[in-house]
């Protein structure tokens, strides 16, 4: 398995080799350099040490990375040297080189001839990032071609390896007409640069308007006829039977013609490679070892190289997706031929063109995708990811955008990858986080952040919302979309930017780095991010439920019934299985689980396929593997008519009876239960004793994900939602939470606070058996994460101290000193502690909240330079008696850059260290952070923006400064109005309302 980092302790391989690789570095040394990245990591280090380094300092490994966007080889190495640096200084653990430059409309200016995808410039810009990638412990994936999809120079349109489509023709016959002349032409010209094209075959067929719908012609399959034998010299002549209307439809094999992106990145210019050949595979693999691997190059992937990469399936074809050998393939797969089923298959710019009987339609089309998905597995992903492990390489790759089964995908990457723009919900991660959790295999990504229009306007709080109900759906990977190369041709300030303009509006997504005002917090952000990954990424996934899903498509939306609306707010989780995932080794059941040393799901769910009218459907041998479970002792939930249930493809024959004789076999078991409403499905679970890890009372907002490692239960809690198109917005919420922990008899609760990186044993909170129960408060988009684990685990000297089961005051927390209330007014407050005793402490008087009169604003305003890359900066002072966003003010109403406010605030005499106080920021754009009588606050929580500053106040005078970052797109407005003039100016700055919300603590 590619293990870019050791999961179990020492130095990492990689480690070592950048330590042979970097002249007159050592190995020490290099590590040194790596942060964390060479030291023991994840939870298991984390009992070998004693103490919380794996969380407070993530390693390089799990830390967020950036598709990082290069104008093909016009890069200068060391301007890629120091971008590197850039993106290690602010904490971010590697980098996706991808050639893409949709912004530049002039393509003559990037000279492909001489610094084109692949160049010699190119690869000098690809060795001078990993050399500096190796000295700073981050990580280079590369992308497979230039942009996507997977192409590479040298393979033209008419090759076996370019990417193929199947396109048709036909034309209508009246009863007993006479067909003279050529075999009808394509009902599309073929794309440019494609010069042949070859007959397949010619078929008629009679119109049975009873099976036509709404945009398909219907046919009778029974009429089919082949006509190929009769075509001479490319003309037939056919006369129709007279018993009704007939069509003559031609299939013809040809090249798509279809080139990457945003082209051309390369001269010759890079043609889309065949996906589901091995010669398309051989083109790329091919090309790199003849044209690419130096020996420098191999040894420096070896060293800082992480995985190659390929953006989703976006075959462009006016016709069918093809490959020569895909009859013979389908008639190995279902021992039927492949051409008798063509009219039912053949597409007109992705629309289907011809029908059969619905169910016969739908089982062909299920039979066809299935083929083609086998296709793509064999011999486009495992090839790719074999050949990647022969170079220390892993693939990483977003495996969607045919009608594939990207659930069967997802196992076989080494990394599967989502994405923020494309997917509309979080089913669609699920999907593949089944893969990946049933294969054994620890990394989901994200390609996140590519929001439309908002280049230069996309706020962090905007990524961390997005990212919050990802992470609970399985991601635990992010790579930011993106970090742009600083300069190129054409480029305006404040440099160059992938996808901005981008058609003469502002774009996709951002672009990151120093360009940006809100850099300086980056590291904040890298952080909490990293902090998250390194959670999500310890032990294995845990989920309650397995949907088994007949089709394995995702970026879909469409999600699992009852699970998704009513199970997921109660607590419950799920991920999504499909067929070829029940051949794995992990495939097994144990003690009631599927999976029991992965994902160790307690019951298996099997309804209609949503995709084909929610048909129960089930393919024979997936239904005896399901049996097998249930004797085994599997619960096991059927939603619809099971007992009528058909094959997902054309059956063979008696192979329908076979299903329903091994389905009436497995609904006569007493683990099974059969419902035929959706709501009956959480009574079913509950008959079968089947309950979820997390609980509670009403349904809620808050999404969850669990990891258990050999130390602790790991639980991902966020206030989020199902998808980020959803309306209402989500609400804050307060509620009790019951977490179910399955290691450590005397495991106790800790709040581990991925921004600060301090992990805190929990204050108050009861106990039943296995369950454990506390209070979660959370802001919209708010995370937080809780560790079951025994005392002592993360450093803490509190041991096995009494807890609070309630309490009068507002808090209980465990402090240095022991077990502390907190409350914001006097008075004497009892307690109820674990041991059954009750105590009382008193707080003294507590002043009101504060709301300081008066600010002095100094504003750092960016503005455009005197070159693409150089930013003027000007400073401005004010003073605000109330606080407003900048667009409200006159003098700011255009700026864009970094605010300073500061501010006093005076305590009184009685002020003592009993006394502490809550910064609350209020509304606040972008990013920030405070300062109090000198001293940095560190990180909080963008999406929370409350400070505790009790310990750095004092009576008396203190001095309150809060610097505030913000996006560019308020100045670009102003300073590019042709792109950016009809975007809204944004509130930036400190709006507030700003308090100080004094309290009083004491040990009890």
């Amino acid at each position: 398995m590619h293990e870019p980092v050791s999961q179990r302790g020492g130095m990492s391989r990689r480690a070592v080799l950048a330590a042979a690789v970097t002249a007159g570095t050592t190995a020490t040394a290099t590590a040194a350099s790596s942060g964390a990245a060479a030291l023991p990591t994840g939870p298991a280090a984390a009992h070998a040490t004693g103490s919380a380094r794996w969380f407070t300092d993530p390693a390089r490994a799990v830390r967020p990375k950036f598709r990082w966007w290069w104008p093909d080889g016009l890069v200068d190495p060391d301007e890629v040297a120091r971008e590197i640096d850039q993106i290690a200084d602010a904490g971010f653990g590697g980098a996706e080189i991808a050639a893409v430059h949709h912004s530049i409309r002039d393509k003559s200016l990037l000279d492909t001839a001489h610094h084109g995808w692949g160049s010699r410039p190119w690869r000098e810009g690809v060795e001078a990032a990993l050399r500096r990638a190796v000295r700073r412990g981050l990580t280079v994936d590369l992308t497979l071609g230039p942009s996507w999809p997977a192409a590479v120079p040298g393979v033209t349109p008419d090759d076996e390896a370019a990417a193929r489509e199947l396109a048709h023709g036909h034309t209508t016959l009246t009863p007993g007409a006479t067909y003279r002349g050529p075999v009808p032409a394509p009902v599309h010209a073929a794309a440019s640069g494609v010069r042949t094209q070859r007959l397949l075959a010619v078929q008629a067929a009679r119109v049975e308007t009873a099976h036509s719908t709404r945009k398909e012609t219907g046919l009778d399959p029974d009429s089919v006829r082949d006509l190929t034998d009769t075509v001479t010299d490319g003309a037939l002549t056919w006369t129709a039977p007279a018993d009704g209307e007939w069509v003559l439809i031609s299939y013809w094999q040809r090249g798509s013609g279809q080139q990457p992106e945003s082209g051309p990145h390369s001269a010759p210019a890079a043609f889309v490679v065949d996906h589901l050949s091995a010669a398309g595979t051989t083109a790329v693999t091919d090309y790199w070892e003849r044209h690419i691997l130096t020996g420098s190059l191999r040894r420096l992937l070896k060293a800082a190289g992480g995985a190659f990469f390929e953006d989703s399936v976006e075959l462009e074809s006016e016709g069918l997706v093809w490959t020569e050998r895909l009859p013979e393939a389908f008639e190995r797969r279902t021992g039927r031929p492949l051409l008798p089923f063509l009219p039912a298959l053949v597409l007109d710019d992705s629309d289907q063109v011809f029908a059969f009987e619905a169910q016969l339609t739908r089982q062909i089309r299920h039979d066809f995708w299935a083929t083609v998905s086998d296709l793509f597995n064999r011999h486009h992903v495992g090839a790719l990811r074999n050949w990647a492990h022969s170079l220390g390489m892993a693939l990483r790759a977003q495996p969607y955008g045919l009608q594939t089964d990207a659930i069967a995908t997802a196992a076989i990457l080494d990394i599967a990858e989502g994405e923020s723009l494309g997917f509309k919900n979080l089913d669609d991660y699920r999907c593949l986080a089944g893969g990946r959790d049933m294969a054994g295999r620890t990394v989901l990504s994200c390609e996140a952040g590519a929001y439309n229009g908002s280049a230069y306007s996309t706020t962090w709080d905007r990524v961390l919302r997005t990212m919050g109900g990802a992470y609970a759906a399985g991601v635990n990977q992010t790579v930011l979309h993106g970090f742009s190369y600083a300069t190129a041709l054409e480029a305006q300030w404040p440099g160059f930017a992938a996808f901005s303009p981008y058609n003469g509006a502002p774009g996709y997504g951002e672009s990151w780095g120093p360009r940006q005002p809100t850099w300086r917090h980056a590291a904040d952000l890298a952080g909490y991010l990293g902090r998250v990954h390194a959670v999500l990424q310890a032990g294995t996934a845990r989920a309650d439920v397995a949907v088994f899903r007949q089709t394995g498509y995702t970026a879909t939306g469409i999600g699992a019934s009852w699970f998704t609306s009513t199970g997921v707010p109660l607590g419950w989780t799920h991920q999504f299985l499909s067929g070829p995932l029940l051949d794995l080794p992990n495939a097994t059941v144990a003690g009631g689980r599927l999976a029991p040393d992965g994902p160790a799901y307690k019951a298996l769910f099997v309804e209609g396929d949503f995709f084909h009218g929610s048909t129960p459907t089930l393919a024979l041998a997936d239904a005896r593997k399901i049996l097998g479970y249930v004797e085994a002792g599997l619960p096991v939930v059927l939603l619809g008519a099971f007992d009528q249930a058909l094959t997902p493809g054309v059956p063979a024959a008696g192979e329908t009876e076979r299903l329903r004789d091994v389905l009436a076999r497995l609904l006569a078991l007493p683990n099974v239960v059969r419902v035929t409403e959706k709501p009956a499905v959480g009574d079913a679970l509950a008959a079968l004793g089947v309950a979820p890890d997390v609980r509670h009372a009403a349904p809620s907002t808050l999404l969850n994900a669990h990891r258990v490692t050999a130390d602790a239960d790991y639980y991902y809690l966020v206030n989020g939602k199902h998808a980020e198109t959803v309306k209402p917005p989500v609400a804050a919420i307060d509620h009790d939470v019951t977490l179910r922990r399955t290691r450590g008899r005397d495991a106790v609760p800790y709040l581990l606070d991925p921004w600060t990186g301090t992990a805190v044993r929990v204050g108050r909170y009861t106990r039943d058996g296995q369950d454990v129960t506390l209070r979660v408060a959370l802001r919209p988009g708010q995370t937080l994460v809780v560790a079951l684990g025994r005392p002592g685990l993360f450093g803490d000297r509190h041991g096995n101290r009494p807890y609070a089961l309630s309490s009068e005051a507002d808090e209980v927390l465990f402090t240095a000193r022991g077990l502390a209330v907190r409350a914001g007014t006097a008075g004497t407050y009892r307690t109820r502690l674990s041991q059954g005793r009750t105590v009382t402490t008193t707080l003294p008087a507590v002043p009101g909240p504060i709301e300081p009169g008066r600010w002095r604003v100094e504003v750092e305003d960016w503005r455009p330079g005197d070159g693409p890359t150089r930013t003027e900066r000007v400073r401005r002072t004010l003073t605000l008696d109330t606080l407003r966003p900048w667009s409200a003010l006159a003098e700011l109403e255009d700026c864009a850059g970094v605010g300073r406010y500061r501010t006093t605030v005076t305590l009184p005499g009685d002020w003592s260290s009993a006394h502490g106080a809550l910064l609350e920021l209020g509304q606040v754009s972008d990013t920030f952070r405070v300062t109090v009588n000198g001293t940095d606050t560190g990180p909080a929580d963008r999406l929370d923006p409350v400070v505790d500053v009790g310990p750095l106040l004092r009576r008396g005078t203190n001095t309150i400064e809060i610097e505030v970052a913000t996006p560019l797109v308020n100045r670009l407005r102003v300073s590019r109005p042709e792109v950016f003039g009809g975007l809204t100016r944004q509130e930036y700055g400190l709006v507030g309302p700003v308090r100080l919300v004094p309290y009083a603590q004491k040990t009890v």
